[in-house]
């Protein structure tokens, strides 16, 4: 039992570190945070489906602080909280649906939507154009890198899932 709890917790480290290496791939940059990467959420949503949620939203906040210490975008100690470790650590939601990938995925991402949503409404509202609803600031500006990552998300488990079939079957 030891040993098993103890193979979590490093596969979790790898996991992190992972998406931490690949985080630095970005292939779009939004001007006050957020980017579009290489696919730098699915080390942790494959953690979260491997391991349950509790395990997955444990590695996110992880990861998220990670995040928090090497690219901050800080404004007020409460976005910091909705920015970092919530955002990430709810990607671990994606662990309530092992029998489906991809819904959890999904479900991993739009939880860090909404909490990325939230922190815009509240924090980023004065960024937003003049005259513009600052709901839709914020669901747009979140929403122009997360759905993309999103898509990225998809394809690689698709690839992912894919070999890891093709191996079970020889």
């Amino acid at each position: 039992m030891q040993n098993k709890k103890l193979i979590i917790v490093l596969e979790g480290a790898i996991m992190i570190a992972i998406s931490l290496i690949l985080s630095f791939v970005k292939i779009f940059q939004a001007p006050y945070g957020g980017s579009i990467t290489l696919g730098s959420m699915v080390p942790i949503i494959l953690y979260s489906l491997r391991n349950g949620p509790f395990a997955g939203i444990v590695a996110g906040i992880a990861y998220g602080l990670l995040q928090l210490i090497i690219e901050p975008y800080i404004v007020h100690p409460v976005q910091v909280i909705l920015d970092y470790p919530l955002a990430f650590g709810l990607l671990g939601l994606s662990g309530f649906f092992k029998n489906n990938v991809f819904l959890g995925a999904f479900l991993g991402i739009f939880g860090r939507f909404v909490s990325h949503f939230l922190s815009g409404v509240v924090f980023f509202a004065s960024y937003a154009p003049k005259g513009m609803n600052v709901f839709l600031y914020s669901a747009l500006y979140n929403g122009s890198y997360l759905l993309p990552e999103l898509i990225i998300t998809f394809v690689v488990l698709r690839f992912v899932l894919y070999n890891r079939f093709l191996k079970q079957k020889d």
